[in-house]
């Protein structure tokens, strides 16, 4: 069953895939760094009513398939999930400070894709599907009825 998150006058369903680095790509989220960088996310998404559908940390990579809440950015996300942890580990890890120096753990950049159940062929065939008179110079746009 779909999960909906509930507003005052709104229901939605956002969901988004993102995955970030460190610098250089370094295998270094291992052993404690790993698991510190776990819950750190954890406590992150916790805090900004961000709910976390699954996630991994690789080596070198962090996957985290999250559900947030239409007033948030994903670009906000991002920057308080690798903001954050990156203050944190940089602190809680002297060894990591020799390693990234200038006050960066992650990488520049992440990837992002949104998820749904309903793909881009489907909205748009449901759009053609409604009434209305469709106009041959803008079958793209068409206007339902003046």
């Amino acid at each position: 069953m779909r999960k909906y998150r509930l507003g005052a006058h709104t229901k939605t369903d956002l969901k988004v895939h993102v995955v970030w680095l460190p610098k250089y790509r370094k295998p270094v989220l291992t052993g404690d760094v790993a698991v510190r960088v776990r819950d750190l996310i954890r406590q992150i998404a916790a805090e900004d009513e961000l709910e976390i559908i699954s996630g991994k940390v690789a080596r070198d990579h962090v996957h985290v398939f999250l559900s947030y809440r239409p007033n948030q950015d994903v670009s906000q996300i991002m920057q308080w999930l690798k903001g954050i942890s990156s203050r944190i580990l940089l602190q809680e890890f002297p060894h990591l400070r020799k390693r990234f120096w200038g006050r960066h753990f992650w990488a520049r950049g992440y990837l992002a894709v949104s998820s749904g159940t309903v793909t881009d062929e489907m909205i748009k065939e449901y759009i053609e599907e409604q009434e209305g008179e469709q106009i041959i110079d803008d079958s793209r746009f068409p206007i339902d009825s003046l």
